[in-house]
C-alpha cells in the first residue's frame, strides 16, 4: 500500500514490490497469483480502515462520521483510493461494507427508492471529494502554456479572488460545507414524505 501511495497505481509492479521487500517477484505470486488478487486484499484493508457507524435514530451523525471516515482513507491512501472506490464490492467483505452503509440510509425512514437515490448522491459527493483532495485537480495535467499570474489577475479577477480559497488550508471547511448540504437535502426529503398510513399494516 505504501508503494502504491508513493508511486500511484501506474507505477506499481510486482518487480518493484519485490525489490522493496527484498525478495524475488515470483515469490509474491505464491501468495497472490495476480495483481487483481493483491489489489483485492488492499481493498479489504481500506474497508477495515473505513468503519461504518451502527445505524440509529441519529442518522445525520452516522452519515457524517461515515463521510469523514472515507475522506480519511482518501488522504491516507491517495495512490490507491481510486481503485478502492471503483472496486465493485461484490466479494463478501465488500457486500458486508455496502450492507452496513445502506442500513444507515434505511435508518432515515425514507422509502427504498429514496434511500437508493440518496445513497448514490452521497457516494458521488464523498468519493469525488476524496479523489479531488487525494489526486485530483491540483495534481492533474496542466496546459502547455498556462495563463500567467499577471494575466489571471487582469483578465480573470473572479477566478483569482475565489482561487485563494481552493487551497489545502480550506479543504476541510469545503468538505464540511458540501457534507452539510447533502445531509440537509436528506432531511428535506424526509420532511417531504407523506405521513405513514396508520391503517396500512392492520
Amino acid at each position: 500500500m505504501k508503494l502504491i501511495d508513493e508511486k500511484g497505481l501506474g507505477g506499481f509492479s510486482y518487480r518493484g514490490l519485490a525489490a522493496r521487500m527484498g525478495c524475488q517477484a515470483m515469490s509474491l505470486y505464491h501468495y497472490y497469483p495476480s495483481k487483481a488478487h493483491l489489489f483485492e486484499a488492499l481493498v479489504e484493508i481500506c474497508i477495515r480502515e473505513t468503519p461504518v457507524p451502527a445505524p440509529g435514530p441519529d442518522w445525520r451523525s452516522g452519515l457524517r462520521e461515515l463521510a469523514r471516515n472515507y475522506r480519511g482513507t482518501a488522504l491516507r491512501h491517495p495512490g490507491f483510493f481510486l481503485h478502492f472506490i471503483i472496486f465493485r464490492m461484490n466479494n463478501h467483505a465488500g457486500m458486508t461494507h455496502l450492507e452496513q452503509i445502506l442500513r444507515l440510509f434505511a435508518a432515515t425512514g425514507l422509502d427504498t427508492a429514496a434511500q437508493a437515490r440518496h445513497f448514490r448522491c452521497f457516494a458521488y459527493y464523498v468519493m469525488g471529494a476524496g479523489l479531488d483532495e487525494a489526486m485530483g485537480y491540483a495534481h492533474g495535467p496542466t496546459a502547455t502554456t498556462p495563463v500567467s499570474a499577471d494575466e489571471a489577475r487582469r483578465d480573470f479577477p473572479v477566478i483569482t479572488e475565489a482561487g485563494a480559497y481552493f487551497g489545502a488550508a480550506y479543504h476541510e471547511t469545503t468538505f464540511e460545507t458540501g457534507l452539510n448540504i447533502m445531509l440537509d437535502g436528506i432531511a428535506a426529503a424526509i420532511d417531504a414524505q407523506p405521513p405513514a398510513d396508520p391503517l396500512r399494516n392492520r
